[in-house]
C-alpha cells in the first residue's frame, strides 16, 4: 500500500508481480534438479512484465531427474527441489502424501515427485495441517482449505491480528494482538468462546496460548490460566508473575504425558497438575530459560527427566517426579528458544553456531559439531540420524550417535524455520525461495553408497 506522502510503497514483503518476474527469469534449468510451478512458460505464473532483477544463486549442481520425468516407483525415488515464485517462510507440514509450505500462497507438493497438487492465493503467516484441513492466518482473517485439493472450508474476519494459531481435537485457538485469545470450532469456523486481557509483552507464536488435548493454556493478569478448549472456561490459575518478574522472557509451556504441565517463567522452573493446577514441584536456576522445557519419560532418568538450556547455555536435566538437579553442564551462550531435543538416550543442544550432543542419564559430553553460522530451527533426529540447517546457508546430516558427518548440501540462502524427517526423506525451506526433499541417508546422491552434497 501506499500512504500520502510516503516515496515507496510499504507492507509486509515485495510486491507479488515484482517477485515473480524477476524469477520468471532464471528457475534453475543449470541444474536439472528443479521442480518448476505449474502455470505460464517458466513455471511462475503469469505477471506484467517489470525490469527483471538478479536471481538469488542456485545450490550446487547435483544429480537428480528433471521435471518432466516420473518415478519408475518406491525403489527410484530420487531427491527433488522446487524453485517458489515468491519467498518462502517457516517449517514445512508433512501430511500423508504431500508436503504443505507457506508463501504468498500455500504450496502442496507431493512428497513423491515435488510435483505441485494445488495452490492458493492467501498468504498464511500461520499454517497448522490437521484433521484433512490447512488452517492458517493471513493476520487479519482465519480460513480453513481442504487439505487435499486447496479449496476453502471456511473464512472469517478476526477482531485483531492473529500472531499465534494452534489446532488440537477439532479446536482452532488463536492470539491476536492487544490482549485477545479466541476458541473456534475447526468444522466450521463457529467461535467458542473468547476473552480478553492476555499478556501483550511477547505477542509472537514462542509467547502465545497453547492448546494439549482438552486444554487452553494462558498468560493473563500475571497468573498461568488453564481453560477448557470448548468452553473457555477456567479450571485453574497460578500466580506466575508479569514479564518484570519472569525475566522479561515469555512464559513457556510444555504439557506432558504424565499428566503434568511443565513451565519455565524466567529462571523457574514449575511441574503443575494439569487437572488440579496444584504445584508438585519448583525449581530455581541462576539464569533465564528462553526456550521451554522438553520433556523424556523414564529410563533415561527415573520416572521421566525434564531438560532445559538457559541463555547462557548452561543445560539441566531435571528429575520430573521430584525436580531435583540431576545434572547441569555448560555449553555456549544460546538466544534459541526452540527447545533441546532428547532422543535415544542423547540430549542434542544447538548453542550458537554449534550442536552439543551429551548423555541423557550422565550428562556426560558425546560429541560437538561446529557449523558455519547460528543455528536454525531445531535439530531433527531420525533413524540414527541428526538433521539441522544453519545461517551459513548448509543443510546437516551426522550421525546422531557419533557426531560424524554423513552429508551437508549448501543451498542459496539460509535455511528457514526447522527441518522435518519423514520416511526415509528430509524436507527443508531455504531463503533461495527453493523447497528441497533430499534422501536421509545420502542427500543429493543417488549412487549406491554415495553421501551427496558434500
Amino acid at each position: 500500500m501506499r500512504l500520502p506522502g510516503a516515496p515507496v510503497p510499504i507492507g509486509p514483503g515485495p510486491r507479488v508481480a515484482d517477485t515473480r518476474a524477476a524469477f520468471a527469469v532464471d528457475a534453475g534449468p543449470a541444474t536439472g534438479w528443479i521442480r518448476r510451478p505449474a502455470g505460464g512458460p517458466h513455471g511462475a505464473d503469469p505477471a506484467p512484465p517489470v525490469p527483471a532483477q538478479p536471481a538469488p544463486p542456485a545450490g550446487p549442481p547435483v544429480p537428480a531427474p528433471t521435471a518432466s520425468q516420473e518415478p519408475e516407483g518406491p525403489g527410484h525415488w530420487r531427491p527433488w527441489r522446487f524453485r517458489m515464485s515468491n519467498d518462502v517462510w517457516g517449517t514445512p507440514a508433512v501430511a500423508g502424501d504431500l508436503l504443505y509450505v507457506t508463501s504468498f500462497e500455500v504450496h502442496a507438493l507431493d512428497v513423491g515427485t515435488g510435483r505441485r497438487q494445488f495452490k492458493t492465493r492467501d498468504v498464511a503467516w500461520s499454517m497448522v495441517v490437521a484433521d484433512g484441513r490447512i488452517h492458517a492466518s493471513d493476520g487479519p482473517s482465519l480460513y480453513a482449505l481442504d487439505a487435499l485439493d486447496g479449496s476453502e472450508r471456511w473464512r472469517l474476519r478476526t477482531d485483531a491480528w492473529v500472531y499465534c494459531l494452534r489446532v488440537d481435537r477439532g479446536t482452532v485457538v488463536t492470539g491476536t494482538r492487544g490482549g485477545g485469545v479466541q476458541g473456534w470450532e475447526a468444522a466450521n469456523g463457529a467461535r467458542l468462546w473468547e476473552i480478553t486481557g492476555a499478556q501483550t509483552d511477547f505477542e509472537t507464536p514462542e509467547g502465545g496460548p497453547v492448546i494439549h488435548g482438552d486444554t487452553v493454556y494462558v498468560w493473563q493478569d500475571a497468573r498461568l490460566r488453564a481453560l477448557d478448549a470448548r468452553t473457555g472456561t477456567e479450571r485453574w490459575s497460578y500466580p506466575i508473575g508479569d514479564a518484570a518478574s519472569c525475566g522479561g522472557v515469555p512464559v513457556r509451556v510444555t504439557p506432558a504425558e504424565d499428566g503434568y504441565v511443565y513451565v519455565a517463567a524466567g529462571t523457574r522452573v514449575l511441574s503443575v497438575d494439569t487437572r488440579s493446577g496444584h504445584v508438585r514441584w519448583h525449581f530455581e536456576a541462576p539464569a533465564v530459560f528462553l526456550s521451554p522445557p522438553a520433556f523424556a519419560p523414564g529410563p533415561a532418568v527415573t520416572g521421566g527427566g525434564v531438560y532445559l538450556a538457559d541463555y547462557l547455555g548452561t543445560v539441566y536435566a531435571l528429575d520430573a517426579t521430584t525436580g531435583k538437579d540431576r545434572w547441569r553442564i555448560a555449553t555456549e551462550s544460546r538466544q534459541s528458544t526452540e527447545p533441546v531435543l532428547v532422543a535415544d538416550g542423547n540430549v542434542h543442544v544447538a548453542g550458537g553456531s554449534a550442536v552439543y550432543t551429551l548423555d541423557a542419564v550422565t550428562g556426560t559430553p558425546k560429541w560437538r559439531f561446529p557449523a558455519g553460522g547460528p543455528i536454525i530451527g531445531a535439530p531433527v533426529v531420525a533413524d540414527g540420524r541428526l538433521h539441522f540447517g544453519s545461517a551459513d546457508h548448509v543443510l546437516y546430516t551426522l550421525d546422531a550417535s557419533g557426531g560424524q558427518l554423513r552429508w551437508k548440501l549448501t543451498t542459496g540462502g539460509e535455511i528457514t524455520g526447522s527441518l522435518v524427517a519423514r520416511a526415509g526423506v528430509v524436507y527443508a525451506c531455504s531463503k533461495d525461495r527453493c523447497v528441497y526433499a533430499l534422501d536421509a541417508v545420502k542427500g543429493t546422491a543417488t549412487g549406491r553408497g554415495g553421501a551427496g552434497g558434500r
